[in-house]
C-alpha cells in the first residue's frame, strides 16, 4: 500500500545553506490492513516523514510509493485561506475531494464534529490555534481515505473532543489504515499493529508495536535526555 524506499530530507536556510540530514535512508512497507505507529525523539523527523507521505513534500532522494489514497496529516490547520469562514473553506476543499451531491453533507458533518459554535461562519484568522485543528481533524474524517495520517491529532482539545477523536479513529481501524504519531503510549497500542522508531535520522521497523514500545522505552532509561517518555495514559 505504501512503500518508502531510501528516503533522504534535509532543509535548507535562507542562505542556500543545507541542515544536516532529517531522514537518511528510511525504508519499510507498510501493506494493506496494518496500521503504524511512528515514535522517536523531538526533531526525529517524524512530521518530516508524515509530511512526504502525504505528498506536501519530497524527498531529497529516494521515492515514496502510494498505491491507495491517503490523507492529508489530520489536524494540519496549515492549508486554511485566512479570510474566508470555516464553513467557506469546508465547502472549498469538499469541492475537490468530494462530489458536487456530499458538499452540505461534509460541512454538516465537520460542523458537528469541530464544536467551534458560531465560529464555523467566522473567519479562519479569527480561530485559535485550537478551533483550527478541530475543524481541520472534522475536515480529514469527512472523507474516505485507504490511509489516514495523524500528527498528535489527538492532543487537541479538553478531554472530551480528544474522547472524541480516539472514538473517530477506533471506528475507522479495520477500514482503513492509519500512520500515527503520538507521544501517547496507550493510543499506539490501541490503535497500531506495527511500530516505527526515528533515531538518528534512520527508521528501525518492528512487526510488533509492543516491541517498538519496548525498544524505545529501554533507550529513555538509558539516555532520558535525549528519548522523552512517552505518556502512559490513552
Amino acid at each position: 500500500m505504501i512503500e518508502i524506499e531510501n528516503v533522504y530530507k534535509r532543509y535548507h536556510t535562507r542562505n542556500h545553506q543545507s541542515t544536516d540530514w532529517v531522514l537518511r535512508g528510511v525504508n519499510f512497507h507498510l501493506p494493506k490492513g496494518k496500521s503504524l505507529g511512528v515514535i522517536g525523539g523531538n526533531g526525529a523527523g517524524k512530521s518530516t516523514l508524515l509530511r512526504l507521505i502525504g505528498g506536501m513534500d519530497y524527498p531529497d532522494r529516494g521515492r515514496v510509493v502510494r498505491r491507495c489514497r491517503v490523507s492529508w496529516p489530520i489536524g494540519l490547520a496549515g492549508g486554511f485561506q485566512g479570510t474566508m469562514t470555516g464553513r467557506q473553506n469546508v465547502k472549498f476543499v469538499a469541492r475537490i475531494h468530494g462530489n458536487a451531491k456530499r458538499i452540505e453533507e461534509v460541512i454538516d458533518s465537520v460542523q458537528r464534529f469541530a464544536q467551534i459554535g458560531k465560529a464555523f461562519d467566522e473567519p479562519i484568522k479569527t480561530y485559535s490555534s485550537g478551533m483550527r485543528s478541530r475543524l481541520a481533524f472534522g475536515l480529514s474524517l469527512a472523507f474516505d481515505f485507504d490511509l489516514y495520517l495523524s500528527d498528535e491529532a489527538t492532543a487537541t482539545g479538553d478531554a472530551s473532543f480528544k474522547a472524541k477523536a480516539k472514538q473517530a479513529f477506533n471506528e475507522r481501524v479495520g477500514k482503513a489504515s492509519i500512520i500515527m504519531v503520538s507521544h501517547s503510549e496507550g493510543i499506539l497500542r490501541d490503535l497500531c499493529q506495527a511500530g516505527l522508531w526515528l533515531r538518528n535520522g534512520e527508521g528501525v521497523w518492528f512487526d510488533d508495536i509492543a516491541d517498538a514500545l519496548k525498544a524505545y522505552g529501554d533507550s529513555v532509561k538509558a539516555a532520558p535526555d535525549a528519548n522523552p517518555p512517552l505518556k502512559k495514559a490513552g
